[in-house]
């Protein structure tokens, strides 16, 4: 058993509250790689807001769940090199059964997700209580969700929405003892969300509904990326085709920040972010063959795009 607590980091209990009470949302970045850690602490050292560091069940196949924790591990040392110590905390994503969430906690997690939100509503109260049960032994908090968001993110798929119904959080809340609600008003997962020519909008009075039964309560949005236009057009002018990719307004999301909503998680910005780099230093540069070349790149401007939504979109910069 390894204590997160061990590895410098922190649960999500204090910096939601403070982010409830300051309107403010704190950033969720998904990361599987050496260089996405760097480009998150990096941003979010410069704008001095808290962090959480997200993984899904795809990213520990990927990178390997002990190399994660040493990177997480990391995470906080590397900060403190930076010169500025900030709030971090180790996530699990979208945790699909007990004995992951188990798995996670026992390896240094100091946050998990379950995600009992496509079962029946009492077998996600009973699944969410078993691990609420579970985590709390540790000091370890966690993030419930109840209603279904469409779209597709690693192992998480789902045709369409169904949101939140604002008369069931409290009975959820109480019974399952969870820390945060995820909740569905209107995001999306991927980069695919919407059709174009639409302009779409989340459910801000279905937010306002549940603030109303459950007040100061924390909030959790997914599915929460905008899916920058600019970056798809580079992404398509260098050899990419990803037709009809649009996301959530900035202005939107900013508005729920200011709300009860204290974690906004944001993915596919940051992949098409790095694409977007590494698909134009390739094309410029087709004699290019060291990953630094094109890897250093995609850092920089994940970071560049990390420093703008803590500050101009979840209001976390210097809440650090």
């Amino acid at each position: 058993m390894v204590s997160y607590k061990e590895l410098g980091l922190v649960n999500s209990r204090e910096i939601f509250a403070k982010a409830v009470k300051g309107g403010y949302a704190i950033p969720a970045f998904n990361f599987n790689n050496m260089e996405q850690m760097q480009a998150i602490i990096q941003a979010c050292v410069e704008a001095k807001s808290p962090v959480i560091l997200q993984v899904s069940a795809g990213a520990r196949k990927y990178a390997n769940q002990t190399l994660l924790r040493y990177m997480a591990q990391g995470a906080v040392e590397y900060a403190k090199e930076l010169g500025y110590s900030i709030p971090i905390v180790l996530h699990l994503d979208h945790g699909s059964s007990y004995e992951l969430c188990v798995d996670c906690i026992q390896s240094g997690f100091s946050s998990v997700m379950i995600d009992g939100s496509h079962l029946p509503y009492e077998e996600n109260i009973a699944l969410t209580k078993k691990v609420v049960d579970y985590a709390h032994q540790y000091d370890v908090t966690v993030e419930g969700e109840l209603g279904v968001l469409a779209g597709v993110e690693d192992d998480v798929k789902a045709e369409q929405h169904t949101y939140t119904r604002p008369e069931e959080v409290v009975d959820f809340v109480k019974r399952t003892g969870v820390d945060s609600l995820a909740i569905s008003i209107g995001t999306s997962h991927g980069a695919y969300k919407f059709k174009p020519g639409t302009d779409p909008k989340i459910r801000l009075d279905i937010l306002a509904e549940i603030e109303k039964q459950i007040p100061g309560f924390p909030i959790v949005l997914h599915g929460s990326s905008s899916v920058p236009q600019d970056l798809v057009k580079i992404i398509n002018e260098n050899g990419g085709k990803l037709k009809d990719a649009i996301g959530i307004g900035e202005d939107q999301l900013r508005e729920a920040a200011k709300s009860a909503v204290c974690k906004i998680n944001i993915d596919s910005d940051g992949r098409l972010a790095m694409t977007a780099a590494v698909r134009k230093v390739l094309t410029e540069h087709p004699d290019e063959f060291d990953p630094r070349k094109y890897l250093g790149p995609a850092r920089d401007e994940l970071k560049k795009l990390y420093i703008h939504k803590c500050e101009a979109v979840l209001g976390s910069a210097g809440k650090a």
